[in-house]
């Protein structure tokens, strides 16, 4: 990773793992100062499992980080509402229809409704809310357009009624995946079915579907269809960034065949590589697998909350391996992300009550120093593990004062989001009866009357407020909760 010093403030660049090249290149922009940023986004049938949001998380990071290095990001991010899916293998029932079925109600009212869930729970985890948000349904026509360009470039055929890319006129297919297709299995994520040319041809719009009540249809050159599940991607981000951008981002998953096909249809429509950067995030596994809903090992933001957890220590947790590092998720490894952050937190409530002194010599380059390493790790490909080791050692620093930790520690919550800087105001928080109580408890010690100062301590326990009597005065926390049922 690159770094030069300006004005004694070093200057450090940002390096990224490209998926396209195997490597971890340093990251330059097509327009200096600004980003352009598409994401994959989810499939609204049912609510999205944490293995899902540990990708969003990493996206999140991402963005963040980019920001930090002062540029502006246009992040796109699609909602495939289209019914065409069905599991990961593409086979059985429409996962759309099935979920509709099962709960009542349209397809329409399924797709709202988990769309809304989605973002609720990227709102708890704080993760910030994409530039744009394109909803495959109302794209249909961007997606024709499309299609009727790869036509006109050669890459496609008409089988049965449905469209299909032809994968054998684009020679760079499967470069990303580093795919043998003499090896690849027909069938995963690729729509069966006996007409094609080649097993690993896929679907651009189908007017005769392969189930009986398609909920979704429409208009086409080709007849009453509906589009194929790649070409959703290829068609919004060429709308909202161009036809050629910075970087794409989605689960390892999307690399073998999703993320291939866009390529595939992007470059083939225009000639030239759409992409630049291409960045994935590794699974979430669970006893052993990849957290999936068609593997029914799933875990939930509302289910963690049901258990007293934070939607920020989920947060915390995926911040404690490296995105690019499968991370498995457990009791043990959730309830100590969750005792991890409750001692931060308390820690910087410490701090915002202590700030205001005067600082020790040499501390504000040491808290500077602990910022710039922060940084370092940060753009060294989003290193959020040492990240938080250093975080964790200026915390622990004796030879750097309250303010200036406080300030250092708010600036790396910018990239961390887990609660920092709430944390640093609950000093400002505590209501005026409860501090009424806590300076007659202090009055009550002086007259030593410990009588009532043990009496007013119970009830501030009680109200959730735990005292803390050291040398220099009282200190007040809020009592942690409840330990929580396993998961």
């Amino acid at each position: 990773m690159a770094a030069r010093r300006i004005g004694g403030i070093e200057d450090i660049s940002l390096s990224l793992h490209n998926t396209l090249t195997g490597t971890v290149e340093p990251f330059v922009p097509l327009v200096e100062g600004q980003v352009s940023m598409y994401c994959c986004g989810p499939t609204v049938y049912l609510d999205q499992h944490l293995g899902n949001l540990r990708t969003y998380l990493f996206e999140d990071v991402l963005r963040r980080t980019l920001e930090d290095c002062g540029h502006r990001v246009r992040h796109v991010m699609n909602i495939t509402d289209v019914g065409h899916l069905t599991d990961d293998g593409d086979e059985g029932e429409d996962k759309m229809i099935k979920s509709a079925r099962t709960k009542g109600l349209s397809v329409e009212q399924i797709a709202e409704h988990y769309t809304e869930q989605f973002f609720r729970d990227c709102q708890a985890l704080n993760i910030t809310k994409p530039t744009v948000v394109c909803k495959a349904t109302e794209h249909i026509a961007d997606m024709i357009a499309l299609i009727e360009r790869l036509a006109e470039r050669g890459h496609t055929y008409l089988a049965a009624g449905n469209v299909f890319y032809d994968i054998s006129t684009f020679p760079n297919y499967g470069r990303m995946a580093r795919l043998d297709l003499d090896e690849l299995k027909a069938g995963a994520r690729i729509e069966v079915d006996a007409n094609k040319r080649g097993p690993h041809d896929f679907g651009l719009w189908f007017t005769r579907s392969k189930f009986e009540r398609q909920a979704m249809l429409w208009d086409s050159p080709w007849g009453l269809g509906y589009p194929g599940w790649h070409i959703e991607c290829s068609a919004m981000s060429m709308r909202y960034l161009g036809e050629r951008f910075d970087i794409h981002c989605g689960g390892v998953d999307h690399i073998p065949v999703h993320h291939t096909n866009e390529i595939a249809q992007s470059d083939g429509a225009t000639g030239e590589p759409s992409v630049r950067y291409w960045v994935h995030g590794e699974f979430l596994v669970i006893d052993g697998a990849r957290m999936a809903k068609s593997g029914g090992n799933l875990a939930t933001v509302s289910a963690l909350v049901e258990r007293g957890f934070e939607p920020l220590d989920y947060r915390y947790f995926c911040l404690g391996a490296h995105y690019r590092d499968q991370h498995t998720f457990s009791e043990q490894g959730i309830r100590a992300a969750r005792s991890a952050r409750r001692r931060l937190l308390d820690r910087v409530a410490e701090l915002a009550e202590l700030a205001g002194g005067a600082e020790p010599p040499g501390a504000e380059e040491l808290a500077e120093g602990a910022w710039q390493a922060f940084r370092r790790h940060a753009r060294d490909d989003l290193h959020m593990p040492r990240c938080l080791a250093v975080l964790w050692g200026l915390i622990k620093e004796p030879r750097v004062g309250a303010a200036a930790k406080l300030d250092v520690l708010r600036r790396m919550d910018r990239i961390l989001a887990i609660g920092i800087e709430e944390a640093g105001s609950r000093s400002t928080e505590l209501a005026p009866e409860l501090r009424d109580l806590i300076e007659q408890r202090s009055c009550a010690r002086t007259q030593r009357d410990f009588a009532t100062a043990d009496r007013i301590r119970d009830e501030l326990a009680t109200r959730g407020i735990l005292l803390e009597d050291r040398p220099d005065g009282v200190r007040w926390r809020h009592t942690k909760g409840k330990s929580s049922p396993k998961l």
